[in-house]
């Protein structure tokens, strides 16, 4: 049977109250080598991780990354430079920005990392821009608009392009936003970036925003600006509140590998590529992406939770008897889309991984029988009995070595050396089990890479 019409087994509500397609083209912008990093529970990655991490940005398919805030110190300044020359020498598809505060010495210190590495390069120049953000920090409007033409204008003698990058955005006034926009734009600025720096917003508070700032740049004669979105975690809702500025008028969206970043992190940038690319807005290569995740995972010492979207061990396994049930019977079918989408919303084979059937207290006899012949072994009636009584009791799903010892203490000996032999391929499941959250599944299943 090959699945022809999808529309025959799935009502998909999703397609039925689609919103239109934005009007630009949606880009995707990688924040993990720089507000990725200000996490205060991540490892440093080294150099050549961070340049490997740029092949893979490279290859999945990100338009642009922000390489660092080189003002911050000699090391962060050597990084900067370097990376920078990786993408001119390998010519890697990636638009290079640093960030630097409205400030002349930051502009300076991403000004001479542009020119010493040879690469042009944008400037991601922020300054807060909140009621509270102002009276915290003793600023007047005067004085951030001051600022902000003066650093724009030094920006672009310098020969660096600016994205204007208003902090704090969603808790700020509506014409202080278009003022300092403005101030920017006149002086040179080519892009602005609305953020959600404390996670503040909701998805339709994003839309709002980002509609009424397209709409007030163009009552101020900038209707063509590209407005990028920023947004953080705080209320779980990041990818989400992304997706609504997309829709409503921000033609590039941030975000950093896993969600790693300040508090709560960023919007997770694989969730954002594979969700924009479920519901047609761009496309991505998905191969690289497990590959991506775990070297962010590996270098910077962060865990992937167990259900991590897309990426988390657990994601794409199953040991629930009535799940692998159907899981079983679409694939004896010969219908690999609907066994890949009977218990998945988004597809493994679309992510780049593979779904597993396993074996733990709530598993059934397709399970046991799943198991046995992905691993050559005889699926006989008595065997899938004694290991389905050997499971009643356990607490977890159990390993492929313990499984195999149940086989082995119910077949002769040499029996067991063919069962063995059988087993070298890893089979579904192959390969040591994941010991608990964080942990990365051996076989490319999960972020394994």
């Amino acid at each position: 049977m090959n699945s022809a019409a999808p529309a025959q087994f799935i009502e998909n509500w999703n397609d039925l109250a689609r919103p239109a397609a934005p009007s630009r083209p949606v880009q995707v912008h990688d924040e993990t080598l720089r507000d990725g990093l200000q996490s205060p529970s991540v490892t440093q990655p080294t150099l050549p991780e961070r340049l490997e991490l740029l092949h893979l940005m490279h290859r999945i398919g990100v338009d642009s990354v922000d390489l660092g805030m080189p003002v911050t110190g000699p090391v962060a300044a050597r990084q900067v430079r370097r990376l920078a020359e990786e993408i001119r020498t390998e010519r890697l598809g990636l638009s290079a920005s640093c960030a630097a505060r409205t400030v002349r010495a930051d502009i300076a210190a991403v000004a001479r990392a542009a020119q010493d590495s040879g690469l042009p390069m944008w400037v991601m120049a922020f300054v807060g821009t909140s009621p509270i953000r102002l009276y915290v920090e003793g600023w007047s409007a005067a004085k951030v608009l001051a600022d902000v033409r003066d650093a724009v204008a030094f920006a672009r003698r310098e020969g660096l392009r600016v994205c204007l990058v208003t902090e704090d955005t969603t808790r700020s006034k509506l014409d202080m936003t278009l003022d300092v926009y403005a101030a920017g734009l006149v002086e040179g600025a080519e892009r602005v970036c609305v953020c959600d720096t404390v996670g503040h917003a909701t998805p339709w508070g994003a839309a709002a925003l980002v509609t009424a700032v397209r709409a007030g740049l163009a009552d101020r004669g900038f209707p063509d600006v590209g407005i990028d979105w920023h947004g953080h975690n705080d209320r779980g809702l990041a990818v989400a509140n992304s997706l609504a500025a997309a829709q409503s008028g921000a033609d590039r969206v941030h975000g950093s590998a896993l969600g790693i970043g300040e508090r709560a992190g960023n919007a997770a940038l694989e969730q954002l590529l594979v969700n924009l690319d479920d519901i047609g807005w761009r496309s991505f290569d998905p191969a690289q992406l497990p590959r991506y995740c775990a070297l962010v995972a590996r270098s910077c010492g962060v865990p992937i939770p167990a259900n991590h979207p897309f990426f988390g061990a657990d994601v794409y396994r199953t040991a629930t008897g009535v799940h692998a049930a159907a899981i079983s019977k679409a694939r004896e079918s010969g219908d690999n889309w609907l066994a890949e989408r009977v218990y998945a919303g988004i597809p493994a084979g679309r992510v780049g991984v593979r779904q597993r059937i396993e074996v733990g207290p709530g598993s059934g006899r397709a399970n046991i029988v799943h198991w046995l012949r992905a691993h050559d072994i005889a699926a006989d009636s008595p065997l899938v009995q004694r290991i389905r009584d050997a499971v009643a009791g356990a607490t977890r799903v159990l390993s492929d070595a313990e499984l195999l010892a149940i086989v082995a203490r119910a077949e002769p000996a040499g029996e067991q050396s063919r069962q063995r032999e059988g087993t070298r391929d890893g089979g579904v499941g192959g390969g040591p089990r994941p010991g608990g959250a964080g942990r990365l599944a051996a076989d490319g299943n999960g972020a394994g890479g």
